[in-house]
C-alpha cells in the first residue's frame, strides 16, 4: 500500500489526537483500515425491559422518568427509563454534565449495556446512551467495538476509519482464482466486511474469527511473514 502522510496532517486530527492514536500504534490511514474489530455489539433490535436478561447485553428504548444525582454511596447519577414494560435503572458513577442533560426528564433514549440486578430492581452501569425519537430506525448489521486507549472514544475511531477506508488502496497478494479456489473473499473486500458487517453476516463466526473475512485477513498475515 502506498504510504500516506502521518496522522497529524490529517484533516481534524490535532497533535492531541494523533497522541493517542499513537499509542494503537496507528500513524498513518494505513494503520487504521488494519485496526480490526475486537469484537461486535448487536444495536440491530430493542429488548423489552421485563424481557432483559441480567449477565446479558441488551438494547432497551423508553423514556426518563426520572434523573438524580445521589451522593450516597457515592455521588452518582441515577436515571430511571421506562418502556410499555417496565422501569429500568441506568447509573454512571463518573459522569459529566452533558450526560446528566442528555438524560433531562421526558427524554426518549435508548441504552445499551449488560443488565444486572441491583438494589431497585435491574440495572445498568455506565451504558451507552443515544437520544432517540419515538419509530427511529436500528441499524442494520452488527456495530464494531475497537480496541482504543483512554481519550479515544469509538465514534472517533469508527469515524476515522470510514475515512481512511474511502482513501486508501488496499492490495492483493492472492490473484482472484486462488482466492475462489479457497472460498475466500479478496484482502480489501475482507477487511471492509470486517469494520462494516453484511446485515445477514453470522455474528458467531464474526466473534470466534471464524468467518471468511477473518479467515482471509489469518492468511493475509501468514502471506506477509513468508514475503518479509
Amino acid at each position: 500500500m502506498p504510504q500516506s502522510p502521518p496522522a497529524a496532517g490529517w484533516p481534524g486530527v490535532g497533535p492531541q489526537l494523533a497522541g493517542r492514536l499513537a499509542k494503537l500504534d496507528i500513524r498513518r490511514p494505513e494503520d487504521l483500515v488494519l485496526h480490526l474489530p475486537l469484537r461486535y455489539e448487536d444495536e440491530t433490535r430493542l429488548t423489552a425491559i421485563a424481557a432483559a436478561r441480567p449477565g446479558f447485553p441488551a438494547q432497551v428504548e423508553g423514556e426518563v422518568v426520572a434523573c438524580e444525582v445521589v451522593l450516597r454511596p457515592r455521588r452518582q447519577l441515577v436515571a430511571r427509563v421506562q418502556d410499555d414494560s417496565g422501569i429500568l435503572v441506568a447509573r454512571w458513577l463518573n459522569f459529566y454534565p452533558s450526560q446528566q442533560k442528555q438524560m433531562a426528564v421526558g427524554q426518549r433514549v435508548r441504552l445499551f449495556g449488560e443488565v444486572r440486578g441491583g438494589f431497585f430492581g435491574d440495572e445498568m452501569v455506565h451504558p451507552r446512551v443515544r437520544p432517540v425519537a419515538a419509530g427511529e430506525g436500528l441499524p442494520q448489521a452488527l456495530t464494531p467495538v475497537y480496541p482504543t486507549t483512554a481519550g479515544l472514544g469509538q465514534a472517533t475511531l469508527r469515524k476515522l476509519i470510514d475515512r481512511a477506508l474511502a482513501t486508501v488502496r488496499l492490495d492483493e497478494l492472492l490473484p482472484a482464482d486462488a482466492c475462489a479456489v479457497l472460498g475466500l473473499p479478496g484482502f480489501a473486500e475482507a477487511v471492509r466486511a470486517l469494520h462494516h458487517p453484511a446485515p445477514d453476516a453470522d455474528p458467531a463466526a464474526l466473534e470466534c474469527r471464524e468467518h471468511p473475512a477473518w479467515r482471509r485477513i489469518k492468511l493475509e498475515e501468514l502471506l506477509v511473514q513468508q514475503l518479509s
